[in-house]
């Protein structure tokens, strides 16, 4: 069960894998989850499919995502890039005053083991950019795959968490220990371009060993 008071968390692009992995793992954890869609109808099917893996009643609940938005007391993003400024225009005014986790990494097809930025520095730089000061944006879980999410075991893998303020970061890291990993503070929202830069070393990683979830791991620190 989470270690904190539930929080109503919803996930916009909760229909994807990513999204149902943090659905799923933030629901067994005790958190109201509500998975956002541009079609209601497949925010539905996804909440299905979560409730099937889980396997008892919690609480998760679909609609679009404005509506999962404004619900919300944070907000996470799990959308492909191409999709991310669409998605941050649509929402602006859903977010105000609220925690936004952005998951997205700038990966641009085909090159996508190389690292591309946009000119804002980041996602996580390009969301602050367009939702305004009063969102405190936070770049997290863009290390750790799908596949790791969806097992509900232990995962070997740390999660940084940048940008925001120190408690809104604080705040997200209690949600990655909810969802069972560590999360680590990684500072200000300038070094998002680190966290989301891993990822397209991973992914090259994964192809030059034939893996599906390599991840990171921050060693020389205590895990107690």
């Amino acid at each position: 069960m989470t270690t904190n008071t539930p929080r109503t968390i919803a996930i916009l692009g909760g229909t994807g894998k990513e999204g149902k992995g943090l659905a799923f793992r933030w629901a067994q954890a005790g958190h109201n989850i509500i998975i956002g869609s541009r079609t209601p109808e497949k925010a539905l099917t996804a909440v299905e499919e979560v409730k099937g893996l889980i396997g008892k009643p919690l609480s998760i609940t679909g609609t679009d995502n404005n509506s999962a938005a404004r619900e919300a007391e944070i907000v996470v993003l799990t959308v492909p890039f191409s999709f991310h400024k669409e998605m941050l225009q649509a929402i602006k005014e859903d977010v105000q005053g609220k925690i936004f986790i952005d998951v997205t990494v700038p990966i641009v097809p085909p090159k996508v083991t190389r690292v591309q930025m946009p000119p804002e520095g980041s996602a996580a730089q390009q969301a602050q950019v367009i939702l305004g000061e009063n969102v405190r944006v936070v770049a997290a879980f863009q290390n750790i795959s799908y596949e790791n999410l969806l097992t509900g075991g232990k995962v070997d893998c740390d999660v940084l968490v940048a940008g925001g303020d120190k408690d809104a970061r604080s705040q997200v890291i209690s949600l990655v220990k909810d969802a069972g990993l560590m999360g680590i503070d990684a500072g200000p929202i300038e070094n998002a371009v680190v966290v989301e830069g891993l990822t397209s070393i991973l992914i090259g990683i994964n192809k030059q060993f034939g893996v599906e979830a390599s991840g990171i791991r921050i060693t020389g620190i205590s895990r107690e």
